[in-house]
């Protein structure tokens, strides 16, 4: 079942190709802009510049991204998956999916940014995983909020109000890495940071589990 929910989504995702063309405009515009400010004054986009850019930039792309899991769901649709799934099913397919496309976020807005505004990265690696682990704790954590959201009313106001402070710790610890990414120092450094981001991923995705099955059936 949890292989059927999942081709479930991506099937629906490819069929609203108007959802997709409006992220990868929203991030290609965004990515331009940023190109166009800082490319008329030469070496104004510093490294650390370069982060806080690309993190603010994924950051809004992911919570308008994910947003939609639940918000996007029909009344009688979510009859029809309580009565032929699981919470957990249905939990973890949206959880998988979100992860899947966060990361191609991640990994696109990366590619732009390299292409228009340099590559600051010394170690592009440790990034790599950086932006996984980011990718994981945002499907987690905003995947049970947009299930919250959704059974609100006003939910895209709440849901943009609940992910601030959730995903805020998530970002504080990717944004530390990415400095030490530019700034060339050893991987065990950062090692610290990537076990505290891992042991959120797995808190969260540890309460959601728990948590969501009592919200899916109010």
């Amino acid at each position: 079942m949890l292989r059927q929910l999942f081709r479930k989504e991506l099937t629906l995702e490819l069929r609203r190709k108007a959802v997709i063309s409006g992220i990868a405009l929203y991030l290609c515009s965004t990515v331009f802009i940023c190109y166009l400010t800082f490319s008329l004054r030469q070496n104004q986009i510093t490294p650390l510049v370069w982060s806080a850019l690309f993190w603010v930039t994924i950051l809004f792309s992911v919570i308008n991204t994910v947003a939609k899991s639940f918000l996007g769901e029909k009344k009688g649709r979510e009859m029809y998956y309580y009565s032929i799934a699981s919470p957990t099913a249905i939990l973890l397919s949206k959880m998988g999916y979100n992860f899947l496309l966060i990361t191609l976020l991640s990994f696109s807005g990366w590619l732009l940014f390299v292409l228009f505004l340099n590559n600051p990265l010394a170690d592009t690696t440790l990034f790599a995983a950086t932006l996984v682990l980011t990718a994981l704790g945002f499907s987690t954590s905003l995947t049970l909020l947009s299930a919250l959201a959704a059974k609100a009313n006003h939910s895209n106001i709440l849901m943009a109000v609940l992910s601030f402070p959730v995903v805020i710790s998530v970002l504080l610890i990717a944004i530390k890495v990415t400095k030490n990414c530019i700034d060339g120092l050893d991987r065990s450094v950062s090692y610290p940071e990537l076990l505290t981001l891992l042991a959120i991923n797995c808190l969260v995705a540890a309460v959601s589990y728990l948590l969501f099955p009592y919200i899916w059936r109010s």
